[in-house]
């Protein structure tokens, strides 16, 4: 906007003077007001309408506390601090060799062209895909498959590690998903799994509980969880499932998986993968009833954002670090052998949240 010099007061006229001084009085408020703010909340959420671009639909505006730019970097320390830098993050004993896990769920949707986006993001990054359920929305169907993930996610297929969601078991017995992934994704024909990353340990759950015969410790889940946690001897764990066991979105915690959280939290266990809620949300470790545990908490990060539409917040969770429904995008971590890094690399804005922690 250009600003252009104030006409000068007629002789006499003391509404001029006055004024200004009225304007720069607010004015000092203002900014006041807005650093007070900032020093309260810090850069905690970064919420907003989403661009519209080509092949773009755009989200109702979401609501919840400071609202800081988008060009801004979030940087978190391994305590989990946070402030603005863009900068690189600190890396915990970086190798050349690190494995990378590309992350995100709610994926692939027909109506958008969102999907393809972040497929193209993977077309640039080596590493190992992890697809974090409702991969193919909205059914689960062969066809939805076929038509919708196979073109944009489906061509990483050969190295894709998936987790199903509620809309993935939407089509009986998962019979497009275990069409399309095999029984690579499966352990004696039930969808749950693990596997080793570089020293890291992974372990793959399915979340809808209701279909699998449960998920606490007495299922044939739980069960096979506890037997596969005593048998891994890695110094760091990542677990990856569908429904969030804490989150701010739309569809806010679910206890049905705190079984999960149960186990690896006494396992000592150090990331935990979620989707469901279509946003990105990162929390503090923390323990079995969400309160904080810097020592031994498990960090939960919610990465609903592979394609299908944004949702909003609701009030934000305790522990919640950073909250975002402005962009879709990819979860990069790089795990290393004592730590991990982690990069949120988006779709249509320059917002990134990158940080380092180590394992327990």
């Amino acid at each position: 906007m250009d600003e252009r010099p104030d006409a000068s007061p007629p002789p006499g006229d003391p509404a001029r003077p006055a004024a200004r001084s009225v304007a720069r009085s607010v004015a000092l408020i203002v900014v006041v007001f807005a650093a007070t703010l900032a020093m309260l909340f810090g850069l905690t959420d970064i919420v907003g309408r989403r661009p519209v671009a080509s092949g773009l639909r755009s989200t109702n505006p979401t609501s919840i506390g400071p609202v800081a730019t988008a060009t801004a970097t979030a940087i978190a320390t391994p305590t989990g601090s946070v402030g603005a830098s863009s900068g690189p993050s600190a890396s915990s004993g970086a190798g050349a060799a690190d494995p990378v896990i590309l992350a995100a769920g709610d994926i692939a949707d027909c109506t958008t062209d969102d999907d393809e986006a972040t497929a193209r993001l993977l077309d640039g990054v080596a590493g190992t895909v992890v697809a974090l359920g409702d991969i193919a929305l909205p059914d689960g169907s062969a066809a939805i498959y076929r038509d919708c993930y196979m073109p944009t996610w489906g061509r990483h297929l050969s190295r894709t590690r998936p987790t199903p969601g509620e809309r993935d078991w939407a089509t009986p017995h998962l019979a497009g998903y275990l069409g399309v992934f095999g029984p690579g994704a499966t352990t004696e024909g039930h969808p749950w799994y693990s596997f080793d990353i570089g020293t890291w340990h992974a372990i793959v759950l399915d979340s809808d509980c209701g279909n699998v015969g449960g998920c606490g410790p007495d299922s044939a889940q739980g069960r096979w969880l506890a037997t596969d946690l005593v048998s891994s001897h890695a110094r760091c764990t990542i677990a990856i499932w569908h429904r969030p066991r804490f989150s701010s979105g739309q569809s806010g915690d679910d206890p049905a998986v705190a079984p999960f959280w149960d186990a690896l939290y006494a396992a000592g266990a150090d990331v935990v993968l979620t989707a469901h809620d279509a946003d990105y949300e990162r929390f503090a470790p923390q323990d079995p009833s969400g309160k904080p545990d810097r020592d031994h908490g498990v960090r939960e990060f919610v990465v609903g954002t592979g394609g299908a539409p944004l949702g909003s917040f609701l009030a934000p969770r305790p522990n919640s670090e950073l909250r975002v429904s402005l962009t879709h995008g990819v979860l990069q971590l790089t795990l290393h052998s004592n730590g991990y890094d982690w990069n949120f690399l988006p779709t249509v804005t320059d917002f990134h949240d990158r940080g380092s922690a180590s394992c327990h």
